[in-house]
Order: structure tokens, then C-alpha cells, then sequence
């Protein structure tokens, strides 16, 4: 038999179901997993306790034959970004640690009524402000992948979703909650081959997140497969009146949905996605992509996107500023780290408390962001990026009559090493080149493993759909994830 940590979202909640195995069983297997995977960093709070407990739950229903939650007996790791009622909820920052919050995320609130389980808080950089996951002030994640040309140097597992995306990988858990600001679902999930998507701007409530830029920030699942990430995405979606942004929608039927039969279709190839210095391995998946979804059916057109250049220069300074505004209640007064030197004012607590909690990109954003806000550069700046953003998103708005959705590479390139770009923020920024237009645009945005590199590393397709067409996104990845047949997983040195 198949152990049961090798077993994704839906084959654990049928097996739960079915009576297969326990609830328990599965929960006691992943929390051993997470227990004795250490070195790779991902939990940065273990609770076996929370998954255990809702495990007992399920099982309890299924004994009295009460009808199964949707999410039964499956247990999930949680990114720290979500504030989780009596666990310890960071944004991996020293600012904030030994943050208890008294109340529960939107998001999390809606996976425990549904019966899923908590293994643990889950790494990732810092205030979510990353793509390499090396600024959490709690040391990096390492990607349990590995090269096979002889090189052992360790991974980033992609940012700021990396303790997510390496659990996962690595079968630590079978989903996770991941949130994508300019690409921290996707990027990570491509870069450990994995699925993820980032729903329609507003599809998952951002209350009782922790905020980096409220016009960008969504909450999104990241699973083994399509399918998983349909059935945690039914589960965390919905509308919340806490949530000014919230949409007052009714939670398609996402899963039952599923199809890859994309006759009918079709999927536009964005001409500005070929950008400078792409690697050939990028370049010659892109066009396998294209020829499994022609294999589903589907026409392929030449599209468009004339602004996307101009996509990463906005964005940067757009989700800075909002950064800014944002992370000044980390002041030291109600909650979190405070720093007051001996003889010191209010003014100098404020300066003390940031300078020893925030990280050092984290700082770097807060500047950027103030700057482009001050006196005299707001219009030069900040305003000019909003125009460019309108553009943007008229440039989708304009394809959408010619296409149904579009396929790009996900990531420039194949996970790196950590530490490999560091030194130059603006490498680590181009990270996102193909993940940030739709963000910014606020439409729904897939990841899935379509192949490995010369060296043996996942690299990830993009689909990004219509506002509010989640449905042809993940059927689109459900056709590519069929003829691609991705099992490579990573092999264990952890």
C-alpha cells in the first residue's frame, strides 16, 4: 500500500471517507514527517496537537455516520502570514515574535470548518517580501531538491511561499495556504514542482493576513496537483464582510468542474513574454506547453500585451509604498518586539524597535515606498505607476476578445542557489518578470510542473485567466498537468 504521506489532498480525504485508514493515522503520519525534517526549515511552529485534534474530530463523525466535511481528515500546513488564533503568527520578522493573535484569519477560520488540520506555520520571507525565501528573520528554507550535475549546493525554494512549497515537495503535508503579492504562490510552486494558483483579486479574504500591498495581496492554495488546489480553493474562498475588497460572490463548484478537454478554446501566446537572455530550456517548454494544450483541443493565437515592460518597474513601486503605509503600526507600542534604550523618547522607540525588527529588504521597501509617497515625487512616481497599472490591466482586457486564456513561462529560469543573488536586488526582483502583469491586473494565475531542467529541476508553466474564470485556469493546468505526466519528486537527504 502506498504510504499516506505520499498521498495528495483528495486521495487522503476519499481514503478518510471510505475508511481506508484514520483521520489519525494520517495526521500522526505527516506530524512525524514534519517532526524529522528539520534541516529544511519550512515549520517554523510544529502543532501536532491542532491536527491530531482535528483528525479525532473527523474520524468521530465518521463513526456516528454524520456526513463528511470537504475537508475530513486532511491535515495542511499554514503560512505564517496567517494570523491563527492562539499559535504564534510572525510574518517571519523579528518584529512581531511572540505575536499571539486572540482571533482566527478569514482564510484558516474557513479550512478548519472544513474540517483540515494545522501541522504547523510555515516559513517564508519576511512581511511576505521575497522570492528566495533568505530574508525570514528565522533563517532560510532550503528546497529539498537537489541537482544531479554534482553540484550540492542548496536551493531557494522560491519566495516569499517557500516553507510552503518545500513541504510540500518534500511531503511534509499535502497542501498549504500560500498568498501572492507579485508571484509568491506560482514562482515557489514552479520551482519545486508543485501546483499553485492565485485566485481573482478578492475571491479569498485578506482579513487577519498580514499586510504587504492591500491592492495586491490574495490568498491562494498550493497542492501536489490541479485538483488538490481546486478543492482547498473551494474551501478558502468566499465572501467576507470584513473585507472591503471582499467579492460578494457565491464559491464556484471548482473541482467538480475539473476538464481538460479544451476543444473550443482558445490560448493566447503573449509576444512580450520572450524576453532578453531566456534560457532555451524555458523557451522550448513553453512551446511543449502550447503543443499539449493544441493536443486538448485548443487554438493557439499570437497575442499582444504591449505594457507588460513596464509591469515590473510598476509594481515596485506600487507595492513599496503600499508597504510603507502599511508597516507603520509596527511601532512597539500595543504589540510585538519594542526596543526602548534607556533615556529614550517615543520617537526613538519607534526608530529603535524598526531598526532592530525589520530585515534588511523589508527596510529597503519601507524607503523605496516612502520615497516614491514624499512630497514632490508622489505624482513623479507613485501616480505615473497607477496610470501604468490602468494599462495593464486594459492591455488583458483587449485579449480577452481574442483568447480565453493565456500560457507563459511561470519563472525566468530553474530554482537557484541561495545566497546566488543576493548581492543584486534587481536580479532577485526579475524573478517575478512573468508572474507580476497579472497581479497587478488582478486575474486568476496558475502554476504547474511541466518538465525538469539539464540539471534535474522542475520548471513551471503559467496559465492566467479572465477575472472570476478560476474554471478554465485549472482546466487548462489540468490538461497540460495529463500530458505532461510530472511524478519526478525529490529525492530525501533531509
Amino acid at each position: 500500500m502506498t504510504h499516506v504521506t505520499d498521498l495528495g489532498v483528495a486521495a487522503i480525504r476519499d481514503g478518510v471517507r471510505a475508511g481506508t485508514f484514520s483521520a489519525r493515522e494520517v495526521a500522526e503520519a505527516f506530524s512525524a514527517r514534519v517532526a524529522g525534517a528539520a534541516a529544511l526549515n519550512a515549520f517554523l511552529v510544529q502543532t501536532p496537537d491542532h491536527a491530531l485534534a482535528a483528525a479525532d474530530a473527523a474520524d468521530k463523525a465518521r463513526a456516528a455516520g454524520e456526513a463528511p466535511k470537504p475537508l475530513a481528515g486532511v491535515p495542511i500546513g499554514m503560512k505564517d502570514l496567517f494570523c491563527t488564533k492562539g499559535v504564534a503568527s510572525t510574518a517571519a520578522s523579528h518584529i512581531l515574535e511572540g505575536f499571539t493573535p486572540p482571533y482566527e484569519s478569514a482564510v484558516s477560520q474557513k479550512l478548519w470548518d472544513a474540517g483540515a488540520g494545522m501541522l504547523g506555520k510555515l516559513n517564508m520571507d519576511q512581511f511576505a517580501m521575497g522570492s528566495s525565501n533568505e530574508t525570514s528573520a528565522f533563517g532560510n528554507v532550503i528546497s529539498p531538491w537537489r541537482r544531479n550535475d554534482g553540484g550540492n549546493a542548496p536551493l531557494a525554494p522560491g519566495g516569499s511561499s517557500g516553507g510552503s512549497s518545500a513541504a510540500i515537495a518534500a511531503r511534509l503535508c499535502p497542501a498549504a495556504t500560500g498568498t501572492d503579492t507579485g508571484g509568491s504562490i506560482r514562482q515557489p510552486a514552479a520551482f519545486t514542482g508543485i501546483a499553485g494558483i492565485k485566485p481573482t483579486y478578492g475571491r479569498c479574504s485578506r482579513w487577519g493576513v498580514v499586510a504587504f500591498a492591500s491592492s495586491l495581496d490574495q490568498a491562494g492554495p498550493m497542492a501536489r496537483d490541479v485538483r488538490d488546489c481546486a478543492i482547498m480553493l473551494e474551501a478558502m474562498a468566499g465572501f467576507d464582510p470584513r473585507d472591503a475588497t471582499s467579492l460578494d460572490l457565491e464559491v464556484p463548484q471548482w473541482e467538480a468542474g475539473l476538464s481538460s478537454d479544451f476543444k473550443g478554446k482558445k490560448v493566447g501566446i503573449p509576444k512580450e513574454y520572450r524576453v532578453e537572455n531566456m534560457p532555451a530550456e524555458i523557451e522550448a517548454l513553453w512551446q511543449q506547453g502550447v503543443d499539449w494544450l493544441k493536443d486538448a483541443g485548443a487554438e493557439i493565437v499570437e497575442v499582444s500585451l504591449p505594457h507588460t515592460r513596464y509591469a515590473l518597474p510598476a509594481y515596485y513601486i506600487i507595492a513599496p509604498a503600499e508597504a510603507s503605509s502599511n508597516l507603520a503600526r509596527y511601532d512597539g507600542v500595543r504589540y510585538g518586539l519594542r526596543d526602548l534604550p534607556e533615556g529614550a523618547n517615543l520617537q526613538e522607540m519607534y526608530a529603535a524597535t524598526r531598526a532592530a525588527g525589520f530585515g534588511d529588504e523589508v527596510k529597503r521597501r519601507i524607503m523605496i515606498g516612502t520615497y516614491v509617497l514624499s512630497a514632490g515625487y508622489y505624482d513623479a512616481y507613485y501616480t505615473q505607476a497607477q496610470k501604468v497599472r490602468t494599462l495593464i490591466a486594459r492591455d488583458f482586457e483587449a485579449v480577452w476578445a481574442r483568447c480565453d486564456v493565456l500560457l507563459t513561462p511561470t519563472a525566468p529560469s530553474a530554482a537557484f542557489a541561495l545566497g546566488e543573488k543576493n548581492a543584486d536586488p534587481l536580479a532577485m526582483y526579475l524573478n517575478d518578470v512573468f508572474t507580476v502583469p497579472s497581479s497587478l491586473a488582478g486575474l486568476p494565475a496558475m502554476s504547474v510542473p511541466g518538465g525538469l531542467d539539464a540539471a534535474g529541476l522542475p520548471l513551471g508553466l503559467q496559465i492566467i485567466g479572465k477575472p472570476l474564470d478560476e474554471q478554465s485556469v485549472l482546466n487548462a493546468g489540468l490538461a497540460i498537468e495529463q500530458r505532461a505526466g510530472f511524478t519526478a519528486r525529490p529525492e530525501a537527504w533531509w
